[in-house]
């Protein structure tokens, strides 16, 4: 049972537009699914989502595990890590550089997703990084970059560099750090997050094999978008709306309480 401090629900909907309280669900839904695929870090790491039609986001309580997350209890910040809505929790000072970052400069990026997990720092610690050995790594590589290390990301200059690296691609590898999805939309960050994870998980099994590893072909590579177009019936994105009703479903099963 949480010991959290319990925020109404109804409270915070009759304070929100419609859209900012459907933001709100889906992106508490998405923090419990993190949970549930072990890719969460006790308190610290991040989601956060842009609230609709504002260049303010909802990004989570410092203090709460990812499974104790609800749509009500999310913090909106304005870009400058302003709350602005009465709230008992603080956020995180280093997810908000992080994410401010993004939201700062991807105005079609509706949400940011960033990961600690021990096969993504692992890879992360790879000079090489991602490898082309699967067809998972094939989905990340049509569209990565990747950030050196700086310490925590607490210091605001290193915005302006996370912001160059990552560039108008979707997936960034925080060197020595982590994974970071993005997205224009909740959905769609959290499949590619899915993709990301599952071929870090299949790199470092794969060179624990010690066999000798069999490289895509760079033709193959080349032509990587457009089958991430065709395979997730998307021109952009990844398709996460195909997949986001059933993940859902699986949700209100195990852990339904994200909704309040």
């Amino acid at each position: 049972m949480s010991l959290a401090p319990v925020l109404s629900s109804q409270n915070v909907k009759d304070q929100v537009s419609a859209a900012e309280w459907q933001t709100r669900v889906d992106l508490a839904a998405c923090y419990r699914l993190v949970a549930m695929q072990g890719w969460d870090d006790l308190i610290f790491t991040h989601i956060s989502a842009k609230v609709p039609g504002t260049h303010d986001f909802l990004i989570n309580p410092y203090g709460l595990m990812f499974h104790e997350i609800t749509a009500s209890s999310l913090v909106k910040v304005d870009q400058a890590g302003n709350k602005l809505m009465d709230s008992p929790y603080e956020i995180n000072p280093a997810g908000y550089t992080i994410h401010s970052a993004i939201h700062e400069v991807r105005h079609d990026v509706v949400c940011v997703l960033h990961t600690h997990t021990a096969a993504g720092v692992a890879v992360s610690a790879q000079k090489q990084g991602v490898l082309p050995i699967s067809q998972q790594s094939t989905f990340v590589l049509s569209s990565l970059a990747y950030h050196a290390y700086e310490g925590v990301a607490l210091n605001p200059e290193e915005k302006a560099r996370l912001q160059a690296d990552l560039g108008d691609n979707n997936f960034l590898m925080l060197h020595n750090h982590g994974l970071l999805t993005c997205a224009g939309s909740i959905a769609d960050t959290f499949l590619m997050m899915f993709t990301f994870q599952r071929a870090c998980d299949i790199q470092v099994l794969a060179q624990n094999g010690g066999a000798e590893l069999i490289a895509i072909e760079p033709q193959i590579l080349a032509g990587a978008k457009a089958m991430v177009a065709v395979v997730t019936k998307s021109a952009q994105g990844m398709g996460g709306a195909l997949a986001w009703p059933a993940l859902l479903r699986k949700l209100d099963l195990q852990d339904p309480g994200y909704k309040s």
